[in-house]
Order: C-alpha cells, then structure tokens, then sequence
C-alpha cells in the first residue's frame, strides 16, 4: 500500500558520536547497539498512547479544514485500530458514503518529546489501511466506533526507520513506562537538571557538556539525554542493568544511573 499523507520533514537534531539518520536524528552506532524495543512495541507505543494522532483520508471532499482527531482509540486483539469519532465527523461521512465498502485511510501519530528541548519531534509513525464502521459501534451519545484494518506501518524515530509487520504489531505490548514518561521526563528536567548533567560523566568526550542536558526519552531499556555544548551538542543513550516492568523499577534504575556518574 502507498503511504498517502505528508512527507517525513527533516527533523534535523543535535549530532552525536554515532551515525545520524536521513531525516537527522542522532541514532546509536550500529555495532554498540543498545537492548531496544523493537520496531512492533514502539508503533505500539505510539498508537495507543501517543496524544499527537490524526486520521487521514485520501481524496476526502471537500477537504477537512482542521486534523481529523479521533475521541479515543484502542488496539484490538487481531491489531485492528478502533477509533471513535463524533458522528458529524468527516471521518464517519466519508465511511458512509462508502456504502459498506472499505476507505483507504492513514493514522499519522507525531511523537514529541514531553520537554523543552529544541528539535522536539522524537519520530512519526504511519498506520495505512481500510476504515469501515463497526456494526453497533455508536457506544457514546454523537459518536460512532470506526475500524482501522491496518495493512502496512511505517515508523521513523530515534531508533531508525522501519516497516512494521501487522502481525507482529499485533502481538506487540506497549512499553510498560508510556503512561508515566512524561511526568518522569518533566520532573527530571524541573527538579534534577545537575543530577541529569552529572550522566556526562559516563560519556567519553565528557568535556562537550558545557551548557547542559536534558532527558529526552524513557523505556524499559534506558534513558535518553541530550547533551548541550559549544558543538551544538549530542544525545546519549543510558541502558539500564535490566527491563524494568513499572515505575518503581525505574526509579531505582535511575538512582543508581545517578550513583554511577558521581562515582564516575
């Protein structure tokens, strides 16, 4: 299936010491690959949690003035995507209109990272496939349960590019962290800035962190940091001794990644 909907813009980011991708993001060096989610778990990931999401419906006329946002959105247990949209949405038109046929269409899914930091979008990922209504899916009052059969995911991110397969993707879990990302990025850039910087030290090179650091990314692998300096900086990548399986694992990976670097 072509992937309709806009191009992949350069998303230009800080360099780092390993081979930086098409679109510029900075990506681990191949032959010290991290342990890392695969390509199934992050678009997992990101389509059921991710907030940045938007369907697109190809030759959809007259065209929608504003994204086409759906109310909720889940995974079903075949990797079905079941998004509920208002029922004057354009979105439920359009599969009406289709008469009981299929409409091609993409769920487009921005992922931005939940910090201040320049060059903030951290990948996209694109789930194609066919919409139809699901019989007895008006489940809410004004609104109406739309099926995405997915037929082909295309995911661009910190890790690299990659097609998904549909089945692995529905076998795929979401990372146990995505619920508390954001508020463990954001505490640790509001409240532990020197203990974030003090990771540098673990990082050969340790003398480009000169004007600070800030965490980008979270999973069960490890945390990400972007380091400032006069070069213009770079991301690093700190695995964890093992898979953490919540929130309180992280934590405590976390402290003793801190422990390491005053060590250090």
């Amino acid at each position: 299936m072509i992937r309709p909907g806009n191009p992949v813009p350069d998303v230009s980011g800080p360099q780092e010491r390993s081979e930086r991708s098409p679109h510029g993001q900075p990506r681990p060096e191949e032959e010290e690959a991290p342990r890392q989610p695969t390509a199934a778990e992050r678009a997992r990931t990101l389509v059921e949690g991710n907030p940045s999401a938007a369907l697109v419906i190809p030759g959809l006329s007259p065209a929608p003035t504003a994204p086409l946002v759906p109310l909720r959105r889940s995974v079903g247990p075949a990797g079905d995507v079941f998004l509920l949209f208002p029922c004057d949405s354009p979105s439920v038109r359009a599969v009406r209109a289709a008469a009981g046929d299929e409409a091609a269409a993409v769920l487009e899914i921005t992922d931005v990272a939940p910090v201040a930091v320049p060059h903030r979008i951290r990948g996209r990922a694109w789930v194609a496939g066919w919409l139809t209504a699901v019989p007895g899916g008006s489940f809410e009052a004004g609104a109406e349960l739309l099926r995405l059969e997915v037929g082909e995911i295309t995911l661009d991110d910190l890790w690299g590019a990659a097609q998904v397969d549909p089945d692995e993707f529905a076998d795929a879990a979401a990372d146990p962290l995505a619920a508390h990302e954001t508020e463990i990025l954001q505490h640790l850039a509001a409240a532990h800035t020197d203990e974030v910087g003090t990771l540098c030290t673990l990082v050969s090179g340790a003398d480009r962190c000169t004007t600070g650091a800030v965490p980008v990314a979270l999973d069960r692998f490890g945390l990400r940091v972007r380091f400032r300096g006069e070069d213009g900086g770079f991301d690093a990548r700190f695995d964890f001794p093992a898979p953490v399986r919540g929130l309180d694992g992280a934590q405590r990976a976390m402290r003793d990644l801190f422990a390491a670097a005053r060590e250090g």
